[in-house]
């Protein structure tokens, strides 16, 4: 007897999206839409007209307005922080101008954008502390790598006190500052972008190790 052909399995079907998550996507996305444009103090009855539901299907979703603005928080300033800066920043196996220059290139290409500047703004208008909670994740984890790495680069002990430290790091903001400010022109004041971004933010690097540095060095009279 002929031995029978063995029939070959089905490939498993691939778990397909149900709407229900397709629609809170949906929700997701016109909500980070609705209050870049207008601000958060837009209603979630503005936000269901907009999307042609109910208020009362927006809340099988979303069961408060703070629970969806979490989640945008989670959408546009978590989902877009890259863990691999840091190590960007720490490699002295490169130069630190090299370094600093990309990850700054990088982060300019990410967070330069509408939804990001505006929702940032907004936030800090109307009190509500998302800008306070990305600010302190770039305080700790950028802001005093980069004034290690500006020390060693340029044979500096590390800073020991407190005063120190601070002054240290009022540096560091004024080149983060001069990024993020780009941005508020673009998509706050309505002004164009330089034309060529990532030379600008070279030069703004470039200004900062050729200045900071030095000031470093300087013996700071105590804090009162």
């Amino acid at each position: 007897m002929a031995e029978q052909p063995t029939k070959a399995k089905p490939a498993p079907a691939r778990p397909r999206r149900t709407d229900g998550e397709a629609r809170e996507k949906a929700i997701v996305k016109a909500a980070i839409a609705l209050f870049a444009e207008v601000g958060f103090g837009a209603t979630t009855r503005d936000l269901a007209d907009r999307l042609g539901m109910t208020q009362p299907l927006l809340y099988r979703y979303f069961a408060s307005k703070d629970a969806l603005i979490e989640r945008v928080y989670e959408e546009v300033f978590v989902a877009n922080w890259k863990p691999g800066w840091e190590g960007i920043i720490a490699d002295r196996s490169r130069p630190l101008r090299e370094r600093l220059t990309e990850f700054y290139l990088d982060y300019t290409h990410t967070v330069l954008t509408y939804e990001w500047i505006r929702l940032f703004m907004f936030s800090g208008l109307k009190g509500l502390g998302l800008n306070t909670r990305i600010l302190r994740l770039i305080r700790r984890r950028i802001f005093d790598r980069v004034v290690q790495e500006t020390r060693h680069a340029h044979g500096l002990p590390p800073a020991t006190d407190v005063a120190t430290r601070k002054r240290d790091v009022e540096l560091v903001w004024g080149l983060h500052a001069a990024i993020f400010y780009i941005g508020l022109r673009r998509f706050v004041f309505g002004l164009k972008m330089p034309k060529d971004l990532d030379a600008v933010i070279a030069d703004k690097v470039g200004a900062f190790l050729d200045g900071a540095p030095a000031v470093m060095a300087r013996e700071q009279p105590p804090e009162a």
